[in-house]
């Protein structure tokens, strides 16, 4: 349907030139310097990764715990019958949650959900001794805390402050500034709200490489593993340039004709290979492996929560926990402004239920399926996953542990698919609020200009090609842990601002 705008609608869709500006101008310094000065771009992100989790590391865990409690209390207090919007829901329970999961996710849950077990397994937490039955059991578990409800809590605080603003608000806007308003109480200025604007577009694109790269790994092992194809940064930068002119022709489209129809296709593809993994692998240890890590899980979560390693600091609270929820920090702006758009109708309890339930369980999926799977395999000693993983990459891991199963070729067809629609559908879902975040007013029912959300959709690849020209995983995570370090301010000012228009909300109801 071809929804054509007033004169005046079109006037409040407009371009905000300054954030336009400042966004471009800002990933041009960023990945400008990285492809001039390699070596010392590289020292000075090897400096700023241990930097920032050893110094700022008890601040990540401490927020975390506390929005996680906070939405708990969203949900299940006084404000969770509260409707976010007058109309009914648009879109089928199916399709929220597979944009939801597609646009928060992408690629990174093949990448990790198969071999992250493997650096907790020769490293393990609270001192447990490597590759023991006592670090089987925790990297079978870590995964599934670390992409569950704590993640997805990062992500769901944003949103539900966006759609506050976006739905409760007199005047309805789609920006993070406007979300913060409430909690900013007599810094409510012009440059202050810009400022808050361009952390949001900072905040996306640093994170917005890790996925990418990790999406582009998965689909280049794959290739690699399939037709000889060299796995390099030549094949990653051709398949960048694939999955760009797949999100710019997702997002040109929108919506319903793109984003909604691409993450339809992969949520089902997903389950189609999980399923089969599930059939055709091991499915009793996968089974019994699963349901011990979810009960080790529940009995331990408080601990894993709290954590912070004050005596042993063996670091691996700082290289994974403070990582992880700065990715999903990171992230979460981003999410927020797009879930926000797809959730008019729901009431709050509905949108943080669906959110920390949902989004946790696809995610759990895929470390209790592929990644049981592969551990499978390491402990069975059919493959040597551990030093494979190593040696090349987790994704390098996952393409030759797949050859284990019958009709190996097309399952290796299927996650080239898969990793490749999947970083589309969320790097469309993340040009569409870049654009989203650089006009001046989006009401409900209008969408930024086309060429705009095109723009960001080819700007989006710059920044994760010249990361991957290192062939670093540090660079990605340090790109994702330097974004979120403004918005770790910008979540208390959430928590704030979400409190004060509820609280509202409820009085004038």
């Amino acid at each position: 349907m071809v929804i054509r705008l007033s004169h005046q609608q079109h006037q409040q869709q407009k371009v905000d030139w300054f954030i336009f500006s400042l966004g471009a101008a800002l990933l041009g310094a960023v990945v400008l310097p990285i492809v001039a000065f390699p070596e010392v771009s590289e020292s000075a992100i090897n400096l700023s990764f241990g930097l920032i989790t050893q110094e700022l590391g008890v601040i990540y865990v401490a927020l975390a715990t506390t929005i996680l409690g906070f939405l708990l209390y969203a949900a299940f207090g006084p404000w969770g019958h509260i409707r976010l919007g007058n109309s009914k829901v648009r879109y089928s329970q199916f399709s929220w949650i597979s944009m939801l999961f597609c646009c928060g996710i992408g690629g990174s849950v093949i990448y990790w959900g198969a071999s992250e077990w493997v650096f907790y397994y020769l490293a393990p937490p609270f001192s447990a001794t490597p590759e023991s039955s006592e670090a089987t059991l925790w990297a079978a578990t870590y995964g599934m805390f670390h992409w569950g409800p704590v993640g997805w809590a990062l992500y769901c605080l944003p949103t539900l402050a966006i759609s506050c603003a976006y739905y409760l608000s007199p005047s309805p806007s789609l920006r993070l500034s406007a979300a913060c308003s409430p909690g900013l109480g007599p810094f409510q200025n012009a440059p202050v709200r810009r400022f808050i604007d361009l952390l949001f577009i900072v905040g996306l694109l640093g994170s917005a490489a890790t996925g990418l790269g990790f999406g582009t790994a998965v689909a280049t092992s794959a290739l690699t593993r399939l037709a000889g194809i060299p796995d390099d940064f030549t094949t990653q930068l051709a398949l960048i340039a694939v999955i760009t002119v797949l999100i710019s022709i997702s997002v040109y489209r929108g919506l319903d004709g793109g984003i909604k129809q691409l993450s339809n296709i992969n949520s089902s593809l997903a389950l189609i290979l999980l399923a089969f993994v599930l059939v055709l692998g091991p499915t009793q240890f996968i089974a019994e492996m699963s349901l011990a890590a979810i009960g080790h899980g529940a009995q331990h979560f408080i601990q894993m929560l709290t954590w912070t390693d004050p005596l042993q600091n063996d670091q691996f609270v700082e290289n994974w926990t403070v990582f992880y929820w700065a990715w999903w920090l990171a992230l979460g702006p981003f999410v927020g402004m797009f879930v926000c758009k797809i959730s008019e109708g729901r009431t709050v309890r509905e949108l943080i239920g669906g959110m920390l339930v949902w989004g946790s369980l696809g995610c759990a999926l895929f470390f209790m399926i592929l990644g049981n799977f592969t551990l499978n395999l390491e402990l069975t000693s059919q493959m040597q996953v551990v030093a494979e993983t190593q040696s090349f990459s987790p994704s390098y891991a996952l393409s030759h542990a797949l050859t284990y199963l019958p009709g190996s070729s097309f399952w290796l067809v299927f996650v080239v698919v898969i990793g490749t629609i999947f970083t589309a559908t969320t790097y469309d879902s993340a040009a569409y609020t870049l654009a989203a975040g650089a006009t001046d007013q989006l009401r409900p029912g209008q969408h930024p200009e086309r060429w705009h959300r095109v723009f960001w959709a080819l700007a989006l690849g710059t920044l994760p090609a010249s990361l991957l020209y290192f062939g670093s995983l540090k660079a990605l995570q340090t790109a994702t842990l330097v974004a979120s370090v403004p918005l770790l301010l910008i979540y208390v000012i959430l928590i704030i601002a979400v409190g004060r228009t509820l609280k509202s909300h409820l009085r004038a109801s």
